[in-house]
C-alpha cells in the first residue's frame, strides 16, 4: 500500500507545478518579455496558479474539493500553453525555448491526469462505502 502524503510539498504533480513555474519565470526573464510587462505577467500569474491550486486543494476538507482544484490546475496549465503560443508568434521566444516548454506542459499534463484520476477513485471509492 502507497504511503499517505500528508503535505501538498510532498505531492510529485506540485513539485512538477513548482519547477514549471520556476521555468516559465526564467523564459519570460528575457530582455524582450521583461519590457512586455503585461504579457509576462499573466504568463507568469497563470503557472503559479498551478501550484497554487494543488497546494490550496490538497489542504481542502475534503477529497471532491482537490478534485476540484486540480481541474483549475489544469486549465491554468493550458492557459501557459496558449500563452507560449502567443509568444512564439510575437517573436518573444525561440522555437527551441518554445518546445521545451511544450514539452514540460505536456509532461505536467499527464501528472495532473493521473493525479485527477486517482483522486476520483478515492471518491468513488468513499461513496461506495
Amino acid at each position: 500500500m502507497a504511503e499517505k502524503i500528508s503535505r501538498f510539498e510532498d505531492l510529485i504533480a506540485w513539485q512538477k507545478a513548482r519547477a514549471f513555474c520556476a521555468n516559465v519565470h526564467r523564459l519570460t526573464a528575457v530582455d524582450r518579455l521583461q519590457r512586455n510587462y503585461g504579457f509576462r505577467d499573466q504568463i507568469q500569474r497563470a503557472a503559479v496558479s498551478i501550484m497554487s491550486n494543488l497546494a490550496e486543494g490538497f489542504d481542502r476538507a475534503s477529497r471532491k474539493e482537490f478534485h476540484k482544484f486540480i481541474v483549475v490546475a489544469k486549465g491554468s496549465r493550458a492557459e501557459v500553453r496558449s500563452l507560449l503560443y502567443v509568444a512564439l508568434d510575437a517573436g518573444l521566444v525561440s522555437k527551441e525555448d518554445f518546445h521545451a516548454a511544450m514539452r514540460d506542459a505536456q509532461e505536467l499534463a499527464r501528472i495532473l491526469a493521473g493525479l485527477r484520476s486517482a483522486v476520483s477513485r478515492q471518491i468513488s471509492t468513499a461513496k461506495v462505502k
